[in-house]
């Protein structure tokens, strides 16, 4: 939960910087840069985090886990986006409360989906 959490700080972190310092999130595309960038960030930090202290992964293939980790949160920044797209630039909400909103859904998924298939522990 604790790395959870900062893996958002991060993303929320970085996503306000790119959307304070550089991009318009009211533009459609710049809206995803942002959240594309921002995502880079979390997930990076994220991949570390979760090996180290949550999962405790013991693999000697990194690469392979690393793959499956990113393959991973690709499937959330894709859902994040859809719900970034549809709060933003359709139902015209403020980006910065629909991007903290979109992290709950984002933190879960990508829980189960490390769980999951990402650091299972092969019996």
């Amino acid at each position: 939960m604790i790395v959870g959490g900062l893996t958002t700080v991060v993303s929320l972190t970085s996503y306000y910087f790119f959307t304070t310092a550089f991009l318009d999130p009211q533009d459609p595309f710049q809206l995803m840069a942002a959240n594309t960038f921002s995502w880079i960030c979390a997930v990076s930090f994220a991949y570390i985090t979760n090996r180290k202290f949550v999962f405790e992964s013991k693999s000697t293939d990194k690469l392979r886990e690393m793959l499956k980790f990113f393959s991973a949160r690709i499937s959330t920044l894709l859902i994040e986006m859809a719900c970034m797209t549809l709060l933003v630039n359709i139902l015209h909400w403020n980006d910065r409360i629909s991007k903290f909103a979109v992290q709950f859904i984002v933190m879960a998924l990508n829980y189960i989906f490390s769980k999951l298939f990402v650091f299972r522990i092969k019996e």
